[in-house]
């Protein structure tokens, strides 16, 4: 039996309230096109704000995202979210939305992110430079968490990305224990939400595993650096951008992933913020 992630009566009470302002005054549904939000070189943020990565992508499987894949609602909804649950300092624009970047991997303005997204890795293609800009912008303190991708396939394009970037020789995938902190870094997370597009699971009546078998299990995988940070987070075999972007579109689908999804993003902004 699926055990539920413990994030309290309070926090899903919060998350109601406000889905249901939401299913009113917003109406999120699928877009088809948002042009990117690119970060200002001269950008000097007072507080958090939201920064998603954008890279080139090779299509050559079904159903395979891009970097704009969960953008920008993602973003947006996370950072409410995030403001309303915790007391960090969360950048508002002058029309009351939360501050949200897109940085381009071979940018500048990447190193003015300490915390970036990255969405559909399964397609990613990392040039020379990509790689290069990348592995710098880790070392130097940085950290990625790369989400929804799915299968055996994508994750294998994945990690030959990413052995450009770290190689794996040094710098190996691990499997990251439960009883780690970033699981309890506010609420207490007992395993891996497994979430599917909102597309998906209505479609299948309810699925959760994208690809079936292939993607049966979800995973949280990490590459640390030589002193033990977290420098890569992966959720691989889920979706938890969707949980944000799409938590207004269908209260059923609210309830059913939006508290495990905004529990573990929490967890792994504020951990990875104040590691």
């Amino acid at each position: 039996m699926k055990r539920p992630i413990l994030v309290g009566a309070a926090l899903a009470a919060l998350l109601a309230l406000a889905a249901n302002a939401a299913f009113g005054q917003w109406g999120w549904g699928w877009r088809t096109r948002y042009p990117p939000r690119i970060r200002p070189p001269e950008q000097r943020d007072a507080g958090f704000s939201f920064c998603r990565l954008m890279y080139s992508s090779e299509y050559t499987g079904r159903g395979m995202g891009r970097w704009s894949t969960d953008y920008p609602f993602a973003d947006i909804n996370f950072m409410i979210r995030l403001s309303e649950l915790s007391t960090t300092n969360v950048n508002f624009d002058a029309d009351d939305e939360p501050i949200h970047w897109v940085v381009p991997v071979t940018n500048d303005t990447i190193f003015g992110c300490p915390f970036i997204i990255a969405s559909a890795v399964g397609s990613m293609v990392l040039s020379t430079e990509d790689a290069g800009r990348l592995r710098e912008y880790l070392l130097k303190g940085g950290f990625l968490w790369v989400d929804d991708f799915w299968g055996s396939w994508e994750w294998a394009q994945w990690v030959s990305q990413i052995d450009k970037v770290l190689p794996a020789a040094q710098y190996p995938i691990v499997d990251l224990p439960l009883d780690h902190a970033l699981f309890s870094a506010m609420f207490n997370i007992w395993e891996v939400p497994q979430i599917a597009n909102i597309g998906f699971w209505r479609r299948s009546g309810g699925r959760t595993s994208e690809r079936g078998s292939d993607s049966a299990e979800p995973h949280f995988r990490v590459i640390f650096d030589a002193h033990g940070r977290i420098m890569v987070a992966m959720t691989h075999n889920t979706d938890i951008q969707d949980a944000w972007e799409r938590e207004a579109d269908d209260p059923r689908y609210f309830d059913t992933f939006a508290p495990d999804g905004y529990s573990l993003g929490v967890n792994v902004l504020l951990y990875a913020m104040s590691h």
